[in-house]
């Protein structure tokens, strides 16, 4: 038995392939079929390591009677909301509008067949009547009638919900408005009242890790620190929620990586789903923190910054191992469940411990973990950290050495059991993401296999998913057109690995795309970009927003990147692109500046612009010269080390020559110092400016 889904190609479509619904993929046989037939879609959006969408599946979708109920009264479409983001952001703000409360997945909407405005909806119903929602099979049959019997109610309804949905993308128009830095007090101000001074974080439980609110402090910090009035409460948010989280259960302390997000407010259960787009902004910024920790000598701590390096390391050594495929892209997920139970694979009991730990190693690692402690995981102890490292009774090195020894025996014990299911699909714009991650942590702490790893994804990329000057947004079938979070996730993606090592065609393939994103995805009446482009399938509504979700936002992202390939290359439609894109956001960001975090990025780059280093010369002395350069936490600063023989270089590159071993060519914003040729005057300058 199988269904319409048996010819895709995402793992997540596939599991519902022999459903006994009828399943279609979103496209136009499902959607003439409800037309013709005058049924109303049931839309469900889910992705494969969605705990609750296996729950649903397996409670409604695989059962015969509620899949046949659900096959006579609808046409039943599945998506994959990692395929299809432009259905899946349209379709959540639309239940935001319609049920007033934020959505989730699995999202279950009911659709008109004709216009695909959704009349109702919601995210898991269970099949009998609990957790004060009615029965799957009663909304079934009622939402059917409701269609049938209150045709003039839909329409109307469509109508004001076609208006809510433009009026939730309106933006000022360029020009009108005067970029300040009010938005950076104001989301320090929120970010401040919104922090848990107990447990570290924003809000309460659950609690996800909002990597962008952590960047923007880091950040607040260096800008207050530069005017000699350092906010230290600000770096302290910061710098404690990345500690509690990397000593919490949201962190696999055998493994490495982060799951999506921790059930409680300690940090000590996760959604223990592993995401790729999760994973590398986690490498980055774990990369910069220890970065910061180390090179200022104020801040520095030797216990934090050893946590901070090991838990970057261990987390781009399980990229490398679990999450790369053997062609060079990166992976999407692992599964929450293995063998059909969420976090199986990661929890233990003290026995099962004891048994593989001799009396040397188990009272130390049952210390330090909790197992001494009650169980913390529906009768099992998942790993999280109460003691840590530094407060033991013994040398710290005898420690580390004992806690490595028991951690490593028990990963290759656990490596036998039934691993979370993997879903395989190679995603452009989480790899990019994971690009400039691993980027990141390559420059930082100079592995090099890291900057391979992320040159492979890249590669993988340029030569499977960037078809005849366009990007596709997944490998697998080739209908998938990119979105502006792939363009502008690249982008950037590029940006910071060229900073790591320069290759001859990277920066043509950043050039072409932000051609693309000014040509496809541009709104050039209003600024900023659309999520969709310009000859994308015509869908309900056409997303442009600017706000962070689950990743960063795509038009900040594009805003910030497009400003800085400007002032690298002088090309000032780039610089006029990122301009505009900060006034479309004026409003949105004005009335919540913590929610648009990424999106100040491009507000420090427009009111400070950064400072650009090009260095020229021999690969070896530029080795030298560029570690002077990018040895401290400086997120204002460019580096780039041209080496001599790379040619055909675009703008303002053109005119930056080799001379002799090594020249610096130095520019703070739209100023540019005459070239410097020793590095002792270069290492002055960065100290005046640092």
């Amino acid at each position: 038995m199988s269904n319409p889904l048996i010819n895709e190609t995402s793992p997540y479509l596939l599991q519902h392939a022999h459903n006994p619904v009828q399943w279609y993929p979103w496209g136009e046989q499902a959607l003439s079929l409800a037309k013709e037939q005058n049924k109303p879609i049931l839309l469900s959006i889910g992705y494969s390591a969605c705990h609750w969408c296996h729950v649903m599946a397996h409670e409604s979708f695989e059962n015969p009677e509620t899949a046949a109920l659900m096959n006579d009264l609808f046409v039943n479409i599945k998506v994959d909301r990692e395929e299809r983001p432009d259905l899946d952001k349209i379709y959540q703000m639309a239940h935001q509008l319609i049920i007033q409360r934020a959505g989730g997945w699995p999202l279950t909407m009911f659709l008109s067949p004709k216009e695909h405005y959704p009349f109702f909806g919601g995210t898991y119903f269970p099949p009998q009547p609990r957790y004060g929602m009615p029965a799957f099979t009663e909304i079934l049959t009622k939402v059917a009638a409701f269609y049938h019997e209150h045709q003039a109610q839909i329409n109307e309804q469509n109508r004001s919900l076609a208006q809510a949905l433009q009026g939730g993308y309106e933006s000022g128009a360029p020009g009108s408005i005067q970029i300040n830095a009010e938005p950076f007090n104001q989301a320090r101000a929120q970010l401040g009242q919104n922090f848990d001074h107990t447990h570290a974080g924003f809000g309460g439980a659950p609690k996800f890790p909002h990597i962008s609110n952590i960047e923007r402090l880091l950040h607040h910090y260096v800008i207050t620190a530069r005017q000699s009035k350092p906010d230290e409460q600000c770096l302290h948010m910061a710098l404690f929620t990345l500690k509690k989280m990397a000593l919490g259960g949201i962190y696999d302390h055998l493994g490495g990586g982060f799951c999506r997000y921790s059930v409680d407010e300690l940090w000590m259960i996760p959604h223990f789903e592993k995401m790729l787009y999760d994973n590398g902004p986690f490498l980055g910024i774990y990369s910069e923190a220890w970065q910061l920790i180390e090179t200022e000598s104020p801040l520095n701590s030797a216990s934090m910054g050893d946590l901070f390096k090991r838990t970057a390391l261990e987390t781009a050594d399980w990229v490398i191992r679990e999450m790369q495929s053997p062609e060079g892209g990166f992976y999407s997920s692992l599964d929450a469940d293995s063998e059909g139970e969420e976090g199986k694979f990661y929890i233990w009991t003290p026995a099962e411990v004891k048994s593989l730990l001799d009396e040397e190693l188990y009272p130390l690692f049952a210390h330090h973990f909790g197992l001494d402690k009650p169980a913390n995981f529906e009768g099992n102890w998942h790993l999280h950290v109460y003691h840590e490292r530094k407060d033991m009774d013994l040398a710290l090195s005898e420690v580390d050495a004992r806690l490595d020894k028991a951690r490593d025996i028990l990963f290759q014990h656990r490596e036998g059991r039934v691993h979370p299911g993997r879903d395989d699909k190679i995603l452009t714009s989480w790899n990019a993401l994971m690009i400039k991650g691993m980027a990141t942590a390559g420059r930082i702490f100079g592995r090099e296999d890291y900057l391979k790893a992320a040159e492979q994804s890249l590669d993988f990329i340029r030569n499977t998913l960037w078809v005849d000057g366009r990007l596709l947004a997944t490998n697998g079938k080739a209908h998938l057109n990119a979105y502006l979070d792939d363009y502008a996730f690249l982008l950037d993606a590029i940006l910071s690995l060229l900073q790591a090592r320069w290759r001859d065609g990277d920066m043509a393939f950043a050039i072409e795309l932000a051609e693309v994103l000014l040509e496809e995805f541009a709104d050039t009446a209003q600024g900023g970009f659309y999520f969709t482009g310009h000859n994308h399938e015509t869908l309900i509504s056409r997303p442009k927003s600017f706000a962070d979700d689950s990743v960063p936002s795509g038009n900040a992202i594009a805003a910030h990147a497009l400003g800085r390939l400007g002032h690298i290359l002088g090309e000032t439609r780039y610089l006029e692109a990122a301009e505009k894109t900060i006034q479309a956001a004026w409003s949105s960001l004005m009335q919540m500046a913590s929610g648009h975090t990424t999106m100040l990025l491009a507000v420090e780059d427009y009111l400070f612009p950064p400072q650009t280093i090009i260095l020229r010369g021999d690969p070896e002395t530029l080795k030298i010269w560029q570690a002077v350069c990018q040895k401290n936490y400086a997120p204002q600063r460019l580096s780039f080390a041209i080496p001599t023989g790379a040619d055909d270089l675009p703008g303002i590159l053109a005119n930056r020559k080799a001379e002799g071993a090594a020249v610096a060519y130095v520019c703070s914003g739209y100023q540019c110092s005459a070239p410097i040729m020793s590095l002792d005057e270069l290492t002055k300058v960065l100290f005046e400016t640092k």
